[in-house]
């Protein structure tokens, strides 16, 4: 019997078409004779717009930028028939047997989406509420990897407020804690959106000036000398590693125009590392996966310094499946082509969906 499977996409975030993208990538190799597919889109506005059932896959990122001559809008709750008992005679849809959340950045990677889906008992694919949201807010992630003694790099974060309070006390926090080289990043948000490095005063002002843009708290991390490993984790209570994939951009760092537009990065899968620091990378990777109650995936990134140590960067709970993303060729040269991954990403939100309903709530 075929998976009734609800894809959605786009959202009201920064990373909006990121995320069409990665919507494109997984229509295209989904097996339509296992799944029955409904392309559920999030304009920028937030409006949900929900198509009819696509019989092929799209042709492009522009066919999935549905409009109301082609659908309809609808509340997040018309998702599940449960929530509307049907009268006599009456023959409602069937709900989704999952939903694929394919949204990355706020209102869609950070738990907002997942706390919906759970109050609405629909199994959905990747993280839940507390990972998701520990995933995208770079402060939290980053104090739990130190309370579970993974090795990081030095950071400091504020909020905009104590920015425009005191902005010189702010810049030379920094100076003073991390020096240059310094990254600095809005707390909340991925693919290297609102991201800086700085190497003077006058970058660190400018940066402070980007990222507020992007959200009301930041993050600021010591620049470090090293390769940037990444590796990718599948499942739930016991999660498995993927082959590593060392990224060697062109440019200053991995940004956004790298990952998505111009593919203008290296990417060597697998990569070249001992034995035994791909044992000390996988150790970690499952320790931030568990450190944040991970469930279905993540990709995990690392510094691997020249003196063999392995420095957590951080966590995504819900990496992109772009043509250039690093996430599905990692597990392409695991042995799990993109196909397959779906599907396997698919089978362990219904796992974890039935466990959850062996939960009493009741007493």
């Amino acid at each position: 019997m075929k998976i009734k499977l609800g894809l959605v996409y786009g959202g009201k975030s920064a990373e909006h078409q990121v995320s069409l993208q990665t919507a494109l990538a997984v229509i295209k190799a989904l097996d339509l004779s296992k799944f029955d597919i409904h392309p559920i889109y999030i304009t920028e506005k937030g409006e949900w717009i929900r198509g009819v059932q696509l019989n092929e896959p799209a042709s492009n990122v522009a066919a999935l930028k549905l409009g109301h001559e082609e659908s309809e809008a609808i509340l997040p709750v018309a998702l599940n028939t449960e929530l509307f008992p049907s009268t006599a005679g009456e023959n409602p849809e069937q709900p989704f047997d999952v939903i694929f959340p394919l949204l990355h950045g706020p209102n869609g990677e950070d738990g907002t989406i997942q706390g919906m889906l759970e109050l609405m008992n629909i199994p959905y694919v990747g993280n839940g509420v507390l990972a998701s949201a520990a995933g995208m807010d770079k402060v939290a992630m980053k104090n739990l990897f130190a309370q579970a003694g993974l090795e990081q790099a030095e950071y400091v974060w504020l909020i905009r407020s104590e920015w425009k309070k005191d902005p010189e006390s702010a810049y030379t926090n920094v100076e003073t804690k991390l020096g240059y080289p310094c990254f600095v990043k809005p707390a909340n948000l991925g693919s290297s959106v609102g991201i800086s490095k700085c190497k003077n005063r006058g970058e660190l002002e400018a940066a402070f000036e980007e990222a507020f843009s992007y959200d009301r708290k930041i993050i600021i991390e010591e620049g470090i000398i090293g390769r940037e490993i990444e590796i990718g984790v599948v499942g739930n209570d016991e999660p498995k590693c993927s082959v590593t994939g060392e990224i060697a951009p062109k440019k200053e760092f991995y940004d956004y125009k790298a990952k998505y537009v111009d593919g203008d990065t290296d990417m060597m899968i697998p990569a070249k590392v001992t034995d035994e620091e791909y044992a000390m990378i996988e150790k970690m990777a499952i320790a931030a996966f568990k450190a944040i109650d991970g469930s279905g995936l993540v990709r995990a990134d690392f510094f691997l310094t020249e003196d063999g140590r392995a420095l957590i960067n951080e966590v995504n709970t819900m990496p992109g499946f772009t043509p250039y993303s690093m996430f599905p060729l990692l597990w392409k040269h695991t042995g799990l082509e993109y196909p397959q991954l779906i599907e396997k990403l698919v089978s362990l939100a219904i796992e974890r969906h039935e466990e959850k309903q062996q939960i009493r709530h009741t007493f």
